[in-house]
């Protein structure tokens, strides 16, 4: 028989929930469950120790629905890291892989030719921002992404220098580390990286490095670039490329404030330093736009994307301006790049995403968590802060509204509490919870997974006495 998810001792909303219509969350076991605890156990015993942070062991999965290996039904406010933007097997994509899988399953797209690389390529630098005439090259991850823009960057500019941003997630290979510093671990013992990566503080409004207020702070945090480190430590000569995420995701999903990325295009531009404008969790409708940085009106020069790109399927690219191309052949290439199943579930998903008008909906439902979330807020002292665009949303955990303290046991305890409910959520920054849901939810989808999460506050603060 199916059990009803636990109920925290301190739960203002049970009463409420008592009158609520039967919900889609189905638990039938504690999570995790016999089966799912012994695939855990396997699991450490023979692969590497990665970034697991629950205990969760899918079966099968549809729309933002994911069953587990002991039958339990959960709410994924995850979407596998903001990688099934059209849902959990969507049919469409289904059928497109399945199709394509059926005909021509590899043929090494940076070698040879096929069709289905080159529609997706067109498909791309249609709906990529700014204008002129731009060009597409084809890669497995956002990491591999980065290392193509930064030695595309490298090649064109001739420089040896890129700046990023403290906090930012650029992937885990050795010239992405270069740019990536969202947390120690991920670059403890690996130095010295590739060279050239320097970095400034991120335009957080809401832990602003230099203790200001916006607007009357004068985006500080962007004009220092040219009034301090380009006087001091940085030659702007020697510059290649700045490489930023519009909102900046493991980082703690922090949203630039208005003006920000216009004020960082115009110093780029006076020292003709190129703008890699990373989209790899951003990309692909999560903030109601085709790509984030569409909200900020900024053409970037070069764009990376991976995630929700393959439609589940492993695949990422790079869009470039056209006169960015390589001029001989063989300065970058790889063999999996543009896989043809991997494309044809890409363009599957572009399709779905137009007809099924997601972008709207990601506006329209990021809208309501919004505003749920921030009904929370008023509840729980904890949360000092909402933020997000479209359904890349987040809110961040503090001991104290005065002094911003990060309370990072207790977001832990609320996502551990959350999965044991039946809400599947993640972890960013220091002590914020990302809320990345399929684009596809619904309102009353979102509404469930908001009546879990406040009983999951209200269980993990009552664990903290």
């Amino acid at each position: 028989m199916s059990q009803s998810r636990p109920r925290p001792t301190e739960s203002p909303s049970s009463e409420r929930r008592a009158n609520l219509p039967s919900r889609g969350v189905r638990l039938v076991t504690e999570i995790p469950g016999p089966k799912a605890r012994a695939v855990i156990a396997a699991d450490e015993r023979y692969m590497v120790r990665t970034t697991k942070t629950s205990p969760i062991v899918a079966a099968s999965a549809t729309g933002a629905w994911v069953t587990d290996v002991d039958g339990n039904r959960l709410l994924d406010f995850a979407a596998g890291i903001s990688v099934l933007n059209v849902g959990h097997t969507h049919p469409d994509v289904v059928a497109a892989a399945r199709d394509q899988l059926g005909r021509l399953q590899h043929f090494a797209g940076t070698d040879f030719y096929y069709a289905v690389q080159t529609e997706l390529a067109k498909k791309l630098t249609e709906i990529a921002p700014g204008p002129g005439e731009k060009k597409v090259f084809f890669t497995n991850s956002g990491t591999e992404s980065a290392e193509a823009a930064l030695k595309l960057a490298r090649w064109q500019r001739q420089r040896p220098i890129t700046i990023g941003l403290l906090g930012a997630f650029h992937g885990r290979t050795m010239g992405a580390l270069t740019m990536t510093s969202s947390k120690p671990v991920q670059r403890a013992r690996f130095d010295a990286f590739t060279g050239g990566g320097h970095h400034i503080p991120a335009p957080n409004c809401y832990r602003c490095p230099y203790r200001l207020e916006y607007p009357s702070c004068d985006l500080y945090c962007v004009k220092i670039l040219k009034e301090l480190y380009f006087e001091t430590s940085i030659p702007p000569d020697d510059v290649a490329a700045f490489i930023a995420e519009p909102v900046m995701g493991e980082g703690g999903y922090i949203v630039p404030p208005k003006g920000w990325h216009a004020a960082l295009r115009t110093i780029l531009d006076e020292h003709g330093i190129l703008l890699i404008d990373d989209e790899v969790q951003a990309g692909m409708g999560r903030t109601g736009r085709w790509f984030a940085i569409e909200h900020h009106g900024v053409r970037p020069d070069i764009v990376t994307l991976a995630k929700a790109l393959g439609g589940g399927l492993p695949m990422g690219a790079v869009i470039a301006r056209a006169d960015l191309d390589y001029p001989v052949s063989g300065v970058h290439s790889n063999t999996f790049g543009g896989n043809p199943v991997a494309a044809a579930s890409g363009l599957a998903t572009i399709r779905v995403i137009e007809r099924e008008r997601l972008l709207e909906n990601a506006e329209r439902q990021g809208a309501l968590l919004i505003t749920r979330l921030r009904e929370l807020q008023a509840k729980y002292p904890e949360i000092g802060d909402v933020r997000g665009l479209g359904l890349m949303v987040a809110t961040e955990f503090v001991r104290d509204r005065t002094t911003r303290t990060p309370a990072v046991a207790l977001r832990d305890r609320v996502i551990e509490e959350a999965y044991r409910r039946g809400l599947i959520l993640l972890p960013c920054g220091r002590s914020t919870i990302r809320y990345i849901p399929p684009l596809t939810i619904s309102a009353d989808e979102i509404n469930e997974g908001v009546e879990i999460l406040d009983e999951a506050i209200g269980a993990a603060r009552a664990r903290a006495g």
